[in-house]
């Protein structure tokens, strides 16, 4: 088959560096923009925080120090313009993430320590310390004894049976915190419940109960757990009473499994007085920058020399990328906090019921497209800036995302937002008498009672959205 060259003509959309910087710098919220800063600024020594206290503008860039034109394209030669091209101050496609060391004991290590009192052989020990590395975060033991034996032969030549390992296992479990190295949820708890020390007859139905009822249990099937038991509806209370005590995920009970706590900053903080409101961006998405005013005088000094010297072309080109590159970061900051603004706004002006009252009953149906029209951008920009973004108001702190919901129509054919049928949908769960919780059907009535014409697995779709669980597991005795 010959070769043969022909032209096609094609069109292409693709995003500039520039745009894709700005992307991205949208889509983090105001307590990642920071960071995100501190970044920039440590990569490109061109650019600076603080407020611009010069009248200077770049006009070494643009003109000669006579102010005559001045053209740049006379010092590069037409291989080497890679900084008109590239730009490497934005971040990867993927994110990197970092994790924290800890300067304190992870609770396998608290674990590995208490076991030094055991006198264990060597043989054992390492075993131990199998064991122990293969409990996860909430201190339960996800791999099989078989599988222990296969790691210990292939990977620590040690040749042991089951048994051995069960026996060193069972030592760690007589470990604190209890319950630590259970292979189950149940073995979790029965550990827990068989070291309670007061002997009472409590703490032997609490073990019959989870060795003998655990699904019923599970499954809030309280009448079969008496039935078994055989005991009444007070001995009953008090047993459930006990397990709910017990800790389910012990890993995480020291100091080490603690996680910390993540402070919701806003993005946005509106106040109204009187049908008035008054909408600002939280300092933190505005920040000043500025350009190196000693980065300047340098791009005039290597100007005036570059003709003459390979050495001062060559410093040019570098000055020249990293001004070029602050200025547009400093840019794209510009337009983060524009774009932020003009679409707050707009949600504001669209849901300005719901930011005079704070009642979620009066959210109209509200999508992207909506806001994105209204502001002639596309749905995926105003996805960005809704993404993690939070706005402060007279009645809480909301998550921008939240506000958005699907439309519904009502028996009078009103249109109403998906999120005012799960707040009643809510009051109706929160009302409801625990010991006959209202079934998914039987909401679905009471919704329809109310006009909203709702099918039964939307009642459920919803439902599962407020992470509300079925009827039998919201029963209490």
């Amino acid at each position: 088959m010959a070769l043969k060259q022909q032209f096609i003509q094609r069109q292409d959309l693709r995003l500039s560096p520039q745009q894709i910087q700005l992307m991205k710098l949208l889509q983090i919220p105001s307590v990642e923009l920071d960071q995100r800063i501190k970044q920039e600024i440590e990569e490109n020594p061109a650019l600076e925080q603080g407020e611009d206290d010069t009248q200077e503008s770049l006009e070494a860039e643009e003109s000669t120090p006579n102010d005559e034109a001045f053209d740049f394209s006379e010092y590069f030669d037409e291989d080497s313009t890679d900084y008109k091209t590239q730009i490497n101050n934005y971040s990867k496609d993927e994110e990197e993430r970092s994790v924290p060391i800890s300067g304190d004991y992870s609770f396998q290590d608290r674990l590995m320590e208490q076991l030094q009192w055991n006198e264990l052989s060597e043989e054992d020990l390492t075993i131990a310390e199998v064991i122990v590395g293969n409990l996860d975060e909430s201190g339960y033991l996800n791999r099989s004894v078989d599988a222990l034996v296969d790691d210990l032969a292939f990977h620590y030549n040690v040749r042991v049976e089951e048994q051995e390992v069960l026996h060193v296992l069972y030592q760690i479990q007589e470990l604190d915190p209890a319950g630590v190295g259970a292979r189950s949820l149940q073995e979790c708890l029965m550990l827990q419940a068989q070291r309670r020390n007061d002997g009472s007859w409590l703490k032997e139905l609490v073990v019959r109960a989870l060795k003998e009822c655990f699904e019923p249990f599970t499954k809030k099937h309280y009448d079969r757990m008496a039935q078994k038991l055989k005991i009444d509806e007070e001995e009953l209370k008090g047993v459930v009473s006990e397990i709910l005590k017990l800790n389910p995920k012990p890993g995480g009970s020291g100091k080490g499994g603690e996680k910390a706590v993540q402070q919701v900053i806003p993005d946005f903080v509106l106040h109204e007085t009187d049908g008035v409101f008054d909408l600002n961006l939280n300092s933190r998405n505005a920040p000043d920058l500025k350009i190196s005013r000693e980065y300047q005088t340098l791009m005039r000094a290597f100007l005036e020399g570059a003709k003459t010297s390979k050495n001062n072309k060559q410093a040019l080109t570098f000055v020249k990328h990293k001004v070029e590159s602050a200025k547009g970061f400093i840019d794209a900051i510009r337009q983060r906090h524009e774009t932020l603004y003009l679409t707050m706004s707009t949600i504001l002006e669209y849901q300005r019921a719901f930011f005079l009252t704070g009642d979620n009953t009066k959210l109209k149906p509200m999508i992207l497209k909506d806001i994105a029209d209204r502001v002639q951008m596309d749905i995926s920009t105003i996805s960005r800036v809704v993404n993690s973004k939070y706005v402060q108001t007279n009645h809480g702190v909301y998550l921008l995302k939240n506000l958005f919901s699907e439309a519904m129509t009502t028996d009078t054919g009103e249109e109403v937002s998906s999120r005012e049928v799960k707040q009643i949908l809510m009051e109706a769960i929160e009302n409801e008498d625990k010991k006959t919780p209202i079934p998914d059907e039987g909401l679905m009535g009471l919704l329809n009672e109310k006009g909203y014409n709702i099918a039964r697995r939307t009642v459920a779709k919803y439902r599962e959205q407020l992470n509300i669980p079925v009827a039998r597991l919201r029963k209490k005795l």
